[in-house]
């Protein structure tokens, strides 16, 4: 079973109907092989003159001042069209950011603040739900992985970030359980870390082979338990090459199966949550979500060789 190009096409007309630019410029650079020239462009327009991110680049959450989840989203997406170049504008702005120590408590980056609750914004992005388990691995492995990527060896900021590194590793090792979003930001971190060349460092040994087995446990293997908010096996498994992959493929080839057959009438995918308030905010963002889940599926189908091209 595959994507059929007809069907392709289908989705490729939707997102150019309804995408907002950043998404529209993100499907061309993955789906169409475009230069990513037009995502830094789409993508400065969510950044403040602090050098952080906001405007609802994190489309749950409406605050348009700069956060630490909405930065780390745009280091997510800076990371998925190959990174820039450490003088990059953006990438000094956003270490800039990052050294000012905003919304820095306790050794990590709040996950949540308050200035969230005067904007539209789902009910986990409120002052709220605050909570030091979420703080712990959510997004400061993502902050810290950039600063080991882009800041100057020898600056104050590298050091906390080689410190907040070894640290993280530390405590995602002393956990027996994980849950699904802290551990993408420790794949996200941990990625950072093999490719820069720290892997073989003696406080990382280990860790990858930690990181494994927490995946292998969250996964759901049972297709009943795949309707709502799961972990798939492609939230972890994203290419054949992944180590988990042999091990699992009849579930992850399911779940790629499923993505193709279980899209709704407009050839695309619903989302899993809503907010529960906040319905007109709602409806724009959910559309932004759409678009984002339509680019990740082709993303993965084509990764599997499930789209016929």
């Amino acid at each position: 079973m595959k994507l059929q190009p007809k069907e392709i096409e289908r989705i490729r007309k939707w997102i150019y109907r309804n995408a907002r630019p950043l998404d529209l410029a993100l499907w061309k650079y993955h789906i169409e092989y475009r230069s990513n020239d037009d995502v830094e462009v789409a993508l400065a327009a969510y950044q403040n003159l602090d050098g952080g991110f906001g405007h609802a680049l994190e489309a749950d959450a409406w605050n348009p001042a700069s956060t630490p989840i909405q930065t780390s989203t745009a280091i997510e997406k800076i990371e998925s069209i190959g990174g820039l170049d450490r003088n990059h504008p953006m990438i000094q702005e956003i270490l800039t950011y990052l050294a000012s120590g905003k919304d820095f408590q306790g050794n990590r980056w709040e996950n949540v603040v308050k200035e969230n609750d005067g904007f539209p914004h789902a009910p986990w992005w409120h002052s709220a739900t605050d909570a030091a388990e979420r703080r712990e691995f959510n997004p400061t492995p993502i902050l810290t992985g950039f600063i080991l990527k882009y800041a100057d060896k020898k600056s104050p900021l590298y050091a906390l970030g080689l410190s907040l590194a070894k640290e993280l590793v530390l405590l995602h090792r002393s956990r027996e359980t994980m849950e699904m979003h802290p551990l993408l930001n420790l794949v996200f971190l941990y990625t950072i870390v093999e490719e820069i060349g720290l892997d073989n460092e003696d406080w990382f040994k280990g860790a990858k082979q930690k990181l494994i087995q927490d995946e292998l446990n969250l996964i759901q293997r049972d297709l009943a338990s795949w309707d709502g908010y799961a972990c798939l096996p492609t939230t972890f498994i994203q290419s054949p090459r992944h180590p988990l992959y042999e091990r699992l493929k009849d579930v992850v080839e399911g779940d790629l199966k499923r993505k193709i057959t279980g899209r709704n009438a407009d050839g695309i995918w619903n989302l899993t949550w809503n907010w529960g308030a906040y319905p007109e905010a709602f409806a724009i963002s959910e559309n932004w979500w759409k678009a984002e889940i339509a680019i990740r599926n082709l993303v993965l189908l084509r990764a599997f060789d499930f789209m016929d091209e």
